[in-house]
């Protein structure tokens, strides 16, 4: 673990502590080791941290690159393994070093939708996170966080204390094989589809199922991790 990323780790645990009731579920479904892929949900700022803060091991995200222009904020969100992604159009440069993250057993944290959304709605994911799934063969973690949009909604200064869940479910698998390129983008597509709609179930199951985990202290089970990233 990166020296910025374990010093970052207890200050975010004490702040979840104070503002968020954190409840986990499920998080037996993160391997402990080798590459992984997280796809969660995502209505606020918080979404990173929330889950990175839950997951026993480091994260890399992907930020959208104008995060990477602002002073003091980008160079340490870098330090905190954020990496750049261009939201308008492809990024072929974002998609190899997500794939480098994978191809060395790390664990990568998306948003499949692309930006933040209104707390509990969610939208078509883009063909990207299909295409990053398949291409790397990775198990696909599906994540559901509920409670960050009202805690930090978008368009809000501040947060505020809120009840916040993060609940995790079974890995997903992606065959890529040799397609032609159409087929090929009909598979991303799908991909990208699967994980939404797994992402649904959990939002569907997240009040009533699951295992409860709740969040104490930086270097145990479910504490801390770094601030803003993410997005394929």
């Amino acid at each position: 673990m990166s020296r910025p990323y374990a010093c970052v780790k207890p200050v975010v645990a004490v702040l979840m502590r104070l503002f968020f009731r954190v409840e986990v579920k499920n998080p037996e479904h993160v391997p402990l080791a080798g590459a992984v892929l997280l796809v969660a949900n995502h209505s606020s700022l918080l979404d990173p941290p929330l889950v990175g803060g839950v997951v026993p091991r480091q994260l890399s995200f992907l930020a959208k690159a104008e995060l990477f222009r602002i002073p003091l904020f980008g160079p340490l969100i870098r330090r905190l393994n954020a990496r750049p992604v261009r939201r308008e159009g492809p990024d072929p440069g974002a998609l190899r070093m997500a794939l480098r993250v994978l191809e060395e057993d790390g664990a990568l944290l998306i948003f499949p939708e692309g930006t933040r959304g209104a707390e509990g709605v969610l939208r078509p994911a883009k063909a990207g996170a299909g295409m990053l799934a398949v291409k790397s063969g990775a198990p696909v973690v599906p994540v559901y966080i509920s409670g960050s949009g009202r805690a930090w909604p978008r368009g809000q200064r501040l947060f505020r204390p809120a009840k916040v869940t993060v609940a995790f479910g079974p890995p997903l698998r992606f065959d890529g094989g040799r397609r032609a390129e159409g087929h090929r983008r009909t598979q991303y597509e799908t991909a990208s589809r699967a994980m939404m709609a797994a992402i649904a179930r959990l939002k569907d199951s997240a009040a009533t199922d699951g295992t409860r985990v709740v969040v104490r202290a930086a270097g145990r089970r479910g504490a801390g991790a770094p601030p803003p990233a993410a997005s394929l």
